[in-house]
This record gives C-alpha cells, structure tokens and sequence, in this order.
C-alpha cells in the first residue's frame, strides 16, 4: 500500500464524510488551544514579523481546518491589538497528502474570507492561504519560512507500513491483526518502533530547516502513557476492528490472507520515545509536553440529535471509518465497508460496556534553536 496515494479522510459531506465525523479531532484541538496561544503569544513577544510564515501540517478538510486557522488568527489579532500594533502578513500554509479534499477546502474559504474582514476590520493585515499538498515526512517550504507550525491528530500516521509487514512482504507475520497487539511477535513491535523513529526524526530535521530560530511547533497526537506499545490504550482499538475482520473471514466473505497482509501505518507513541527523538536530532527545544485522555466516541453531544441516537460504538466506528476507510477499501475492497464498520460498531459497544477505554494525546510545544 502506498500511504500517500491511498490515504485521505473520506470527502464531500456525506454521512460517512469526515466533515460529519471529526468530532474527537475537533474535540482535541479546543482541548490543545490553551497550548497553542501560549506557544504563539511567547513567539509575538519575542520578535514581531512584518510577514508571518504559518502551516498547519495534515489540515483535512471540512470544518476542523477552518477552526484551526480562525483560532490562530484570533490570537495574533488579539496579542498585536493589546500591544497597540499593526498585525504582521500572514501567510498560512493548508498541508495534507495529494489526494486530500482540497476542494473542500478552498471552496470554504470565500466565506472565511468575509467573516474575517466583518470581525477584524478593513485595518486587519493581508491574509494568504495556500494548499501544499505533499508527506511532512520531508520538505514542504522554502528555508527558513515559517514562524509557527500546527498539527492535530496527524503525526500518529506513518509514512508506510514498516518493512516487512506490508502487503507485499513474502511471509506474512503478524497473522490475523492489523496492527501492535499482545500476541504480535518481538519483530513487529521493533518494525512500528524503527519506522516511528525514522519518520519522526526525519519531520523534525525538515521543520528545522524551515522554521526561523526562535519558531515554534505545536503538534498533538495519539500517543500512550505506557512504555509498552501494545498496553489496551494503544492498540485496543486495532484489536476490535481486526476482530470484526476476522469474524468476516470466519463466515467466509474475505480470504484469510487479505487481514494478514494488512497492517496499519500508525504508531502511537509514548513521551520518552518523543523525547529521545527530539533530543537525537538536536535542533529543538521541548518547552512543554502534556498528556491528556478522550472517550473514544468524543462524548455525546446533545445538541445534535443524529448524534444523540446512535449508540457509542456506532459514533466510533463512524469516526474511524472516516479517517481510514480509503486504505480499507484499497486492501479489501468497497462492497464489504457497510457491514465491516457495523461489526465493528457492534464490537465496540460490548467493549465499552464492560470498561470506558479512552485515547490518550499528546501535545508538545517545540522551540527552534537559536
């Protein structure tokens, strides 16, 4: 499978759309804000640009991109209104791989731009936003460019499946799951540990050179507080889905061979694990890094009455369908989506009915060095 051509959250605005089903991920930027302004306000105090360079590293689509954007942007405004000074130009990079719904994205953009210049004034500095479609597992913007840089929920993605473990590996040996579980052997937890290192420390080294001395990052992802990579925080949810596979196989509507083929291009890491990184390529600061948890369906919200009728497994299966649908249907094909996800669902459900498991995150706070 190759990840940059396969994977993107599912279009439009549908009912399995992302732009419906993105409530944990939108959940996990209002929760990360207070790190963000933070991160910025000290940024502004510091130095002041006239041109502000800012990315927002696997934007998506639907309403989560332009929130993220808008919180940025209400932050500088407010910082520059209370020093008494003009807000600098930005320039707002939107990336995500080639195949995200970047339509989406630009076709929402009149409209921002008009309640922008409603709440902010005439007086309010040049705003461009620009899609850069492409890996942040490598470079994306000319040197030394970018001031601030965000990323919610994204860098819990590999750039592939490790070696050895992806469909057209020989041997297939992580049979009958899709990811790190209890009964995986030694070689497939240390294959996901040397990707995650691999890939992380190539991000890191790319931003260096994009970032100006004194830039920052602020990157929240799914990661676990445990040292073990496969404690039930982390790979519980694989475990059920692969499960739901496997229920499909036992009655015969998928080969065997495609669940042991599949492995997911994900590694939730642990905060040692993101420090060594850090620390291994040298060219930040960590200033902060926290950990929080979140249900796994986001909570019920009671104002949406869709919502509010499914039952919680029916909101995660909703949700992570959303988000991998596009490498499923790769593997397995479309016709078996509808019945995967309610197994899944239905799975989910027994789960939660015994303990409420939730995701853990984590947010960091990178400072380039000066």
């Amino acid at each position: 499978m190759e990840v940059e051509q396969v994977f993107h959250m599912n279009k439009g605005a549908g009912e399995t759309s992302y732009a419906k089903n993105s409530k944990v991920q939108s959940k996990i930027i209002s929760i990360t804000k207070t790190v963000t302004e933070e991160a910025i306000i000290e940024l502004l105090c510091k130095n002041l640009p006239e041109s502000m360079g800012i990315a927002d590293l696997g934007c998506s689509s639907g309403p989560n991109t332009i929130t993220v954007i808008s919180e940025i942007i209400d932050i500088i405004y407010s910082k520059c209104s209370n020093l008494g000074c003009p807000t600098p130009e930005l320039r707002i990079c939107l990336n995500d791989l080639y195949s995200n719904d970047f339509n989406d994205v630009f076709g929402s953009l009149p409209a921002f731009y008009n309640k922008l210049k409603e709440e902010k004034g005439t007086d309010f500095g040049q705003c461009f936003i620009t899609g850069v479609p492409g890996s942040f597992y490598g470079r994306l913007f000319p040197r030394k460019s970018m001031h601030f840089v965000h990323s919610s929920s994204s860098l819990h993605w590999l750039s592939q499946v490790p070696p050895g473990l992806d469909s057209k590996a020989s041997t297939a040996i992580n049979e009958e799951r899709i990811y790190i579980s209890r009964t995986s052997p030694q070689s497939v937890l240390d294959s996901y540990m040397l990707q995650f290192q691999k890939d992380f420390s190539l991000f890191l080294k790319s931003r260096s050179d994009e970032i100006v001395p004194g830039g920052c990052m602020v990157l929240s992802f799914t990661g676990r507080k445990s040292m073990d990579p496969t404690a039930i925080e982390s790979c519980h949810q694989w475990e059920l889905l692969a499960q739901a596979l496997m229920n499909m196989v036992s009655e015969g509507l998928i080969p065997e061979e495609k669940v042991d083929t599949f492995n997911a291009p994900y590694y939730g890491p642990c905060a040692d694990e993101l420090e060594l990184e850090v620390q291994k390529e040298g060219s930040f600061i960590m200033d902060r890094l926290e950990a929080f948890e979140i249900d796994w369906d986001g909570g019920v919200d009671m104002h949406n009455t869709i919502s509010g009728t499914l039952s919680s497994g029916q909101r995660v299966a909703k949700t992570i369908r959303a988000v991998i649908e596009s490498m499923l249907e790769s593997h397995f094909g479309r016709d078996i989506m509808d019945d995967l996800f309610q197994r899944h669902a239905d799975l989910v459900d027994k789960h939660l009915a015994k303990t409420r498991t939730k995701y853990t995150n984590l947010v960091i706070h990178l400072v380039r060095k000066g």
